[in-house]
């Protein structure tokens, strides 16, 4: 049988269950060829045949050729899957059984089953690092990799709902729903980059002292030429990480900044909070705020201290509305002029809150009509093909999440920004199969 008849004979009994459960309740309608209208309990199986004739389409108009469909994206990532290594895997495989011992003889696929679970399967079990990648205790050895996911895990900085301190342990639980490889991005990661986990920096009970480690921190996994992935953590994080990207750089230092609200205050309650994070930054010498870009900026959470301070530096802001009537496209062309103009190397900051808060209920600031996540993807994958040196995704707060959500599209950011990179040849280089 062909597909077509399969999906006619599929309809054809879909009819007849419908007019058989009509007829049961003696209340389905059908006419005869003489054109008199009768109760479909006396035969169903005839009346539906003739309400399938009634509305089934005219199969004449899709015995047409079919276009070619190769142009398409889906038709293209479906075809180069089948060019992408799998030699890592294969060594992966092999090291799970050695780890783990064999699994029981009555397990039939020994592919990927060892006794001790080793691997990333199945999802809900085994210890949690972020893709339950090879956590590296010593720090030392973050430069055998070519990324270290961290995470920042401080939300002394919250000036209304904390909860951002469980942001990296949120992210690193829910990103066990996802493997390293990418359909739509066409990559396995996992067959591409050497990545880890090196775990959270300590972060004391000290706004100041808690800045000067994750400095410290950051710094350290940039002079070993590795990329830092960062979780936070509220956004005060933003001042320390690009203190350390400066440290780390010969030149001036871009920032692109995805957010509801500008963060360039000089203080808020007497601290350095998370509204302040870009004052402080542009501060530094080699990180000018005519190389900083918002993107996002709106709502009712803006506070005019902080615009002022943008307005007398020079910095740059594109609103929802900007992004909307320009489009995406321009939108990424002007972040990446602003930021790259003169620069050495960009760092890239996503607040969470910059979607829009149905999208993001798991966050310290929720703020309604934000971006919606499939612009911020587009715009982060744009940004993320000139390469980065550093980025970081803050303010979820699992305690206000549902179902994880929040995480998850943290997650997916992180994942995005990594297989447009090594995609581009802006990252890569140290897996060793």
């Amino acid at each position: 049988m062909s597909g077509s008849d399969s999906s006619g004979e599929m309809k054809r009994r879909d009819f007849l269950g419908a007019a058989a459960a009509a007829a049961a309740l003696g209340g389905l309608e059908t006419t005869t060829a003489s054109g008199q209208e009768t109760k479909a309990g006396a035969d169903p199986k005839v009346n539906a045949a003739q309400l399938y004739k009634r509305h089934a389409p005219n199969r004449r108009q899709h015995d047409r050729p079919l276009p070619d469909l190769s142009q398409y994206s889906g038709m293209q990532a479906q075809k180069a899957e089948g060019a992408l290594p799998s030699a890592y895997h294969e060594k992966e495989m092999r090291r799970i059984k050695e780890l783990g011992l064999e699994p029981a003889d009555s397990i039939q696929d020994k592919s990927d089953i060892s006794c001790f679970q080793r691997g990333s399967s199945p999802h809900w079990s085994g210890i949690n690092t972020f893709l339950k990648l090879p956590y590296v205790e010593d720090v030392h050895k973050v430069g055998e990799y070519d990324v270290a996911f961290v995470g920042v895990p401080f939300d002394v900085g919250c000036t209304f709902r904390t909860g951002t301190r469980f942001g990296p342990q949120g992210m690193r639980r829910i990103s066990a729903l996802y493997q390293k490889y990418s359909f739509e991005h066409g990559i396995d990661l996992g067959e591409t980059l050497a990545m880890c986990d090196v775990g959270d920096i300590f972060c004391p009970a000290n706004i100041t002292k808690s800045h000067d480690q994750i400095t410290k921190g950051i710094a350290h996994i940039l002079s070993q030429g590795t990329l830092p992935m960062i979780m936070g953590g509220d956004h005060s994080i933003g001042y320390p990480i690009a203190r350390a990207v400066a440290q780390c750089v010969e030149g001036k230092v871009g920032i692109i900044h995805l957010d509801r609200h500008v963060d360039t205050q000089e203080k808020d309650m007497d601290e350095i909070m998370h509204t302040c994070p870009w004052f402080h930054a542009t501060n530094i010498p080699n990180c000018p705020p005519s190389n900083l870009v918002q993107l996002g900026i709106g709502g009712w959470q803006v506070p005019r201290a902080g615009v002022k301070v943008g307005r007398d530096r020079g910095t740059t802001i594109l609103t929802v509305n900007d992004i909307e009537q320009i489009g995406i496209d321009k939108t990424i062309e002007i972040a990446l002029e602003v930021a790259w103009k003169g620069a050495s190397a960009v760092y890239l900051s996503f607040d969470i809150d910059s979607l829009d808060a149905g999208f993001v209920p798991g966050t310290g600031w929720p703020e309604p009509g934000g971006l919606l996540p499939r612009e911020a993807l587009k715009i982060i994958n744009g940004i993320a093909k000139e390469g980065i040196a550093a980025m970081e995704v803050c303010e979820v707060s699992p305690p206000y999440d549902i179902s994880d959500i929040t995480s998850l599209m943290g997650v997916r950011l992180m994942m995005d920004v990594l297989g447009t990179m090594a995609k581009n040849g802006r990252i890569g280089g140290r897996l060793k199969v």
